[in-house]
């Protein structure tokens, strides 16, 4: 039997409610957070509309990107932009930001089809940190730019206060892209080697590679993430023969 997404969002009112209590934002439009909440999965299983939170998410990545870059620019007037990217980067990561919606308890109001609920979706840190994208977004949307840099001043603003540039190791992408910029004024490439899994539980696998060498390879939930694990393994690889040289 499907359900609508202004029936869902009735039904689950109070949850609702709760949330944006957790979030510290009351919704104008409260289906906007329904939305953001509801999983590819379910959508395909019980929504006759289809709406799910993949074009929210999407949104929520480019606004979250712009707020925390603004918010770093404000804190580091003097960093050079490479730095200033790498701990971007750093704070917008998979984990870090599946970290934080773990903080509002956003695994439990998420809206999974079975399989993905069954295989402990509402764990995963490519969903959580998807879902706490797709929040933002529809906080953009049900506000303004100004409302998401609120919130992003108040949740990621003490993170970088305490660590600052240390935040700068946590990104192996935009490291190996620095060394190797440094070392050859050229970067990597990065190719989807294999996509396997249903779409609720896509695993993907990702090279990188130099000058026709791959350099490593790493496996995960979402491309982000398999992309940072390649890179962690190119950095590694990198070190070994700079020791064996040396």
């Amino acid at each position: 039997m499907t359900i609508t997404l202004e029936e869902l969002t009735q039904q689950h009112g109070e949850q609702l409610t709760g949330l944006q209590g957790k979030l510290g934002y009351a919704f104008k439009k409260v289906s906007l957070l329904q939305q953001a909440l509801i999983h590819s999965s379910f959508a395909f299983e019980r929504l006759n509309c289809g709406r799910h939170n993949e074009t929210l998410e999407f949104l929520g990545d480019a606004v979250l990107d712009m707020a925390i870059g603004h918010l770093l620019f404000l804190r580091f007037p003097n960093l050079r932009e490479g730095k200033l990217t790498r701990i971007r980067a750093a704070l917008v990561n998979e984990s870090s930001l599946a970290a934080l919606a773990r903080s509002f308890e956003l695994g439990k109001y998420l809206f999974l089809g079975r399989g993905e609920d069954s295989s402990s979706g509402r764990e995963k840190p490519s969903i959580l940190c998807g879902t706490y994208e797709a929040v933002i977004g529809a906080m953009f949307l049900d506000s303004s730019y100004e409302t998401v840099q609120t919130h992003v001043r108040q949740n990621f603003g003490s993170l970088i206060d305490q660590q600052g540039e240390q935040l700068i190791s946590v990104d192996a992408k935009s490291k190996l892209q620095e060394q190797l910029q440094e070392q050859h004024n050229e970067g990597p490439q990065y190719v989807l080697e294999a996509e396997e899994g249903p779409a609720h539980a896509r695993l993907f696998t990702i090279s990188v590679r130099f000058h026709d060498q791959t350099l490593g390879s790493g496996c995960a939930s979402s491309k982000k993430e398999a992309e940072q694990r390649a890179a962690a393994a190119a950095l590694a690889f990198l070190q070994e023969q700079k020791q064996a040289v040396c």
